[in-house]
């Protein structure tokens, strides 16, 4: 699976897939799926999950200031709250909800 296109829609990241697949994802629901360890946790090598405290999300924290591809399989998104560790991978862009 190959993304052929990505941008920004009003609050929306559109993504057209090399499949002809298009696809819409609110911002919101992009920040709030954050992959990065602080975000979403990371598990030990003894398999506990550890995660720091909640981010303190404001306005700014729905707001992308730049998209960057990463190699032929993720896509870092560099928030205006200056978040930008998580890179979500193309499997898990693909499997998140699509708006109409």
């Amino acid at each position: 699976m190959k993304l052929d296109d990505l941008q920004v829609v009003g609050n929306q990241l559109a993504l057209k897939w090399d499949d002809e697949h298009e696809q819409f994802i609110a911002l919101e629901e992009l920040r709030r799926a954050c992959p990065c360890a602080p975000c979403a946790g990371e598990i030990d090598v003894l398999g506990q999950m550890h995660k720091g405290p909640s981010p303190q999300l404001n306005e700014a924290s729905f707001q992308v200031a730049r998209l960057q591809l990463v190699g032929g399989y993720a896509v870092q998104v560099f928030w205006k709250d200056n978040h930008s560790t998580g890179l979500y991978s193309f499997d898990l862009l693909r499997k998140m909800h699509s708006e109409p």
